[in-house]
C-alpha cells in the first residue's frame, strides 16, 4: 500500500519523500541495517563545526612561543589565555540548550559559525593581552554552542544501528582541528614573529562561512525538535531519509510523539521555548532514572578532562623542553605527531563503537591512560633528575605522550566526551542536560589548563602526571560500576535502562 502524506501541526500536508521504484519499498531484514548516506552527510556537517573548536583551543600551544615575543606575554598571561577558552565557553554552553530548543539545532549551529569566524578575525588582529582575551571570549561563544548542539543533533538524527559511529564523528573532527592547529603552528613558524601567529589564527576565518552555508542549504532540522514543535509531517519526512527502512521511520516517529506527550503537559512549555520545567526536572526534582543518568554523564565528563590530556595538548612543548628538546622546529614537529596519533585513534574508536560497544572502549581507555600517564611521570622524573639531556629520554617521553593520547582517544575521545551523554539523556532534557554536562567538562578542563604551570612549580611536572594517573584509575572504577552499555538501543528506551 502506498504511503500517504502526513498532516503537520498547522493542518497542511507534508508530502513524503519519493522512494525509489514503484509501490512500497522492500523492508530491510532485521539485523541488516544499511548505511544511510544522508544521515552521514548531516552528521558530518553538524560535526565539522567542532573542528574549529579543536583548532582554536590548541593553537595556543605553538602560537604562544611567538606571541610572547611579539605581544610581550608573561607566563601567567599565557596560562590564563590558554585556559580562558574553557572558562568563557561556559556562557554559551549553559545557554546553548535553551537556544537550541528555541531556535532549533540547525540555526544554532549557524550562529556558532558566525561567532567562530568573528573570533578568529579578532584573534589575528589582537595587539594586547586584553584584546586577545576579548577575542578569545568571542571564539568561545561559538565553540560552546557547537560543542553542545552538534552531539545533540547527531544523536537525534542518526538511526540506532549506526548512531555510535555517527555520533562520534564530532570527536573525530575536534581532533582533526587539533591536528590542523599543530600543522599550522609548524607551517607558519618560519614567518616573521609579528606575522606568523596572526596567520595561524587568521586562517580560521574562512571555514565557518562554508560550513554555515552547508548547514543552511543541506541539513534538515532535527526530527525530534520538529516533533517537540508539533511538526510531525516535517519530522516524518526527515526520518524517512535517515532511517534504515520506512517502517523504522514510523516507529521512531511514534516513539518521539509518545515521549513528548508523556513528558509535557498539554500546554507544552518546551514546544514554545519554555525551559523552566526542564531545569526543574533536571536539578530540582529529578526522577530516579534521571538522577542516575545525570550521575553517569556528569561523572564521565569530569573524568574525561581530569585525566590531564588537556595539559598535554596545551603544554606539550613545555613537557618536551623539560627532557632536553631545545629546537622549536623539533618541538612543533612532535606536536604534529600528537595530532596525527590522536586523530587516527579517535577514528579507530569510532569504527568499533557500534561493534564492541561503549563500555569496552571506555574501560580500555581509562586503564590505558592510567598506565601510560604513570609511565610518563616516571620518565619525566628520570629525565628531569639528570643534569645532561638524553636523546633516549626525550624519545621515551615523546613515545609515552603519544601512548597517552592514543589510549585517551580510542575511548574517552571517541565515546566519552559527547556521544554517550547525548545518547542517554531523555528527549525532553537532552539539550539542557548536554549543556550541564559540557559545563562540567569545560570547568574541569579549565582547572587543568589554568593550573598546570603553577601546579608543576609546586609538586613538579612528574607530580602532576602522577596525580592525573591516580584520577584516571578512579575513572576506571567509575565506568565499571556505573555506566551501562547503550549499543543498539533506541534513544527513547534509555530511561528504562537506567530504571533497572
Amino acid at each position: 500500500m502506498a504511503q500517504a502524506a502526513v498532516g503537520s501541526a498547522d493542518g497542511t500536508e507534508a508530502p513524503l519523500l519519493p522512494s525509489s521504484g514503484a509501490g512500497t519499498p522492500p523492508q530491510q531484514p532485521a539485523g541488516a541495517p544499511r548505511w544511510n548516506w544522508f544521515a552521514f552527510v548531516c552528521t558530518t556537517l553538524a560535526s565539522v563545526t567542532t573542528m574549529l573548536n579543536g583548532y582554536n583551543l590548541t593553537l595556543m600551544s605553538g602560537a604562544e612561543l611567538f606571541m610572547r615575543e611579539d605581544v610581550g606575554l608573561t607566563d601567567a598571561e599565557v596560562e590564563v589565555l590558554s585556559g580562558s577558552m574553557n572558562v568563557f565557553m561556559l556562557v554559551s554552553i549553559l545557554a546553548a540548550g535553551w537556544v537550541a530548543d528555541k531556535l532549533g539545532r540547525r540555526r544554532t549551529l549557524v550562529l556558532a559559525n558566525a561567532f567562530l569566524m568573528a573570533g578568529a578575525l579578532a584573534m589575528s588582529l589582537g595587539d594586547s593581552f586584553t584584546a586577545l582575551m576579548a577575542a578569545r571570549f568571542i571564539t568561545s561563544v561559538g565553540a560552546g554552542f557547537a560543542r553542545v548542539v552538534s552531539p545533540v543533533y547527531n544523536a537525534e538524527i542518526s538511526p540506532a544501528s549506526t548512531r555510535g559511529v555517527l555520533s562520534s564523528m564530532l570527536d573525530m573532527f575536534i581532533n582533526v582541528g587539533i591536528l590542523l592547529s599543530y600543522v599550522s603552528n609548524y607551517a607558519f613558524s618560519g614567518l616573521p614573529v609579528h606575522l606568523g601567529w596572526r596567520v595561524m589564527f587568521g586562517v580560521g576565518v574562512i571555514p565557518p562561512v562554508f560550513i554555515a552555508a552547508g548547514v543552511l542549504f543541506i541539513m534538515p532540522e532535527s526530527p525530534r525538535w520538529l516533533v517537540m514543535r508539533g511538526l510531525h509531517g516535517d519530522a516524518r519526512a526527515v526520518l524517512l531519509r535517515t532511517s534504515d527502512a520506512p517502517a523504522e521511520a514510523d516507529l521512531r516517529l511514534g516513539e518521539m510523539k509518545r515521549a513528548v506527550a508523556d513528558a509535557e503537559p498539554p500546554h507544552a512549555a518546551a514546544r514554545h521555548g519554555g525551559g523552566a520545567s526542564v531545569w526543574k526536572q533536571l536539578l530540582v526534582r529529578p526522577s530516579t532514572s534521571v538522577r542516575r543518568i545525570l550521575t553517569c554523564v556528569l561523572g564521565l565528563q569530569f573524568f574525561v578532562m581530569a585525566s590531564g590530556v588537556e595539559a598535554i595538548l596545551l603544554y606539550s612543548p613545555r613537557v618536551f623542553k623539560a627532557v632536553g628538546m631545545a629546537s622549536n622546529s623539533a618541538i612543533l614537529g612532535a606536536t604534529v605527531a600528537i595530532g596525527v596519533v590522536k586523530t587516527c585513534f579517535v577514528l579507530l574508536g569510532m569504527l568499533f563503537t557500534d561493534r564492541l560497544g561503549r563500555r569496552p572502549l571506555l574501560l580500555a581507555s581509562t586503564a590505558g591512560v592510567a598506565v601510560t600517564t604513570a609511565a610518563l611521570a616516571v620518565t619525566l622524573y628520570i629525565g628531569m633528575s639528570t643534569t645532561s639531556s638524553s636523546t633516549a629520554t626525550a624519545a621515551a617521553c615523546l613515545a609515552l605522550v603519544l601512548a597517552v593520547v592514543a589510549t585517551f582517544s580510542v575511548g574517552y575521545g571517541s565515546v566519552g566526551s559527547a556521544s554517550y551523554t547525548a545518547e542517554v539523556l531523555p528527549l525532553r532534557l537532552r539539550a539542557q542536560g548536554s549543556s550541564i554536562a559540557m559545563a562540567v567538562n569545560k570547568l574541569t578542563a579549565a582547572l587543568v589548563s589554568m593550573t598546570f604551570i603553577s601546579l608543576a612549580d609546586v609538586i613538579t611536572m612528574p607530580g602532576c602526571f602522577f596525580l592525573y594517573a591516580a584520577v584516571t584509575a578512579a575513572a576506571f572504577v567509575f565506568v565499571y560500576t556505573r555506566l551501562p552499555e547503550t549499543k543498539g538501543r533506541r534513544l527513547e528506551d534509555m530511561e528504562l535502562l537506567f530504571d533497572k
